[in-house]
């Protein structure tokens, strides 16, 4: 094994500067990401498995659970409860009957569309930390190194729909307005009644 060829403090002082970086990132993450959700009632799984299936349409729990980073059964639970709220629809292929897939009503498409206009609302600190580096740069850190890592991680098939999530997100925004564009092309509807203007975060 190639860990084998390095010494033991040069592991341990790798391993822990990652263990340390990444629990720090994640916690400013976590927090950017509570405040931008908090209003719509949905937690960070929720908002994940949303996001995840409207940009991988025709997504199988398993694709929600491999690309959302989750156990399989919380990709399935939480997506059980936001069919209950009417965000999102289970179905089977003709051609498929092992594989259950999930796709997003048009009342997921509205709280998303909704949710990104809403986006500048909430402080983002990780988003902030990095304008110094735009600014000298002209463009936001890429993490090439750390995609590298992920990719020796988790394997090719999960940087496929890692890329092809963020390709469409990319293809979803109208470049003139900045705006995610509806799917529907319907008017974007208010935000509904029932949502409370807290969450309970999970």
């Amino acid at each position: 094994m190639s860990e084998q060829k390095i010494s033991l403090k040069d592991a341990m002082i790798f391993s822990q500067r990652v263990a340390q970086m990444s629990k720090a990132l994640w916690k400013a993450v976590e927090k950017d990401w509570q405040q931008w959700i908090k209003p719509y009632n949905l937690n960070i799984n929720e908002h994940h498995i949303l996001w995840i299936s409207y940009h991988l349409q025709d997504a199988t729990i398993s694709d929600i659970a491999k690309f959302g980073v989750m156990h399989v059964s919380t990709a399935f639970n939480f997506s059980k409860k936001l069919e209950e709220r009417g965000y999102l629809k289970f179905y089977k292929k003709e051609d498929d009957r092992r594989n259950t897939y999930v796709a997003v009503t048009d009342e997921g498409k509205n709280l998303l569309l909704i949710m990104n206009q809403g986006y500048h609302n909430s402080t983002h600190e990780v988003l902030e930390g990095s304008f110094p580096i735009r600014d000298l740069y002209g463009k936001f850190p890429e993490f090439l190194e750390v995609m590298s890592v992920i990719r020796n991680i988790y394997g090719e098939d999960f940087m496929e729909i890692f890329e092809r999530g963020f390709d469409s997100i990319k293809d979803s925004f109208d470049a003139p307005s900045d705006q995610l564009i509806a799917v529907n092309p319907s008017e974007i509807n208010e935000v509904p009644e029932n949502l409370s203007p807290t969450a309970e975060e999970k």
